[in-house]
C-alpha cells in the first residue's frame, strides 16, 4: 500500500478528517486531525482510524498503522 491510498481511505472513512501518512510500505505512522475526536477517549479516536482501514488491515494490504489523532485545537495547539 502507498501512504496516499491510506490518506484517501481514511479521509474517506472521517468526514471532514485530514490525515498525514509516512510509512515504507508496510509500516505506516499516520496522524488525523478530525473535530469527531472532541470528546472521545485515546481509544475511541484509534477505533474510528481503524474502521477506515479496517478492510485493509483484515485483509494484509496494509500490516501496520501507529496512528496519532487530535482535534483541531489540539494540532494547532501541538504545531505552536
Amino acid at each position: 500500500m502507498q501512504a496516499e491510498e491510506i490518506k484517501q481511505l481514511i479521509e474517506a472513512g472521517l468526514s471532514h478528517a485530514k490525515a498525514l501518512v509516512e510509512g515504507d510500505g508496510t509500516h505506516f505512522t499516520v496522524v488525523v486531525i478530525s473535530s469527531l475526536f472532541a470528546g472521545k477517549s485515546r481509544l475511541e479516536k484509534q477505533q474510528l482510524v481503524h474502521h477506515a482501514v479496517k478492510k485493509q488491515l483484515l485483509d494484509g494490504t496494509l500490516h501496520a498503522l501507529s496512528i496519532k489523532t487530535f482535534t483541531p485545537d489540539e494540532w494547532r495547539d501541538q504545531r505552536m
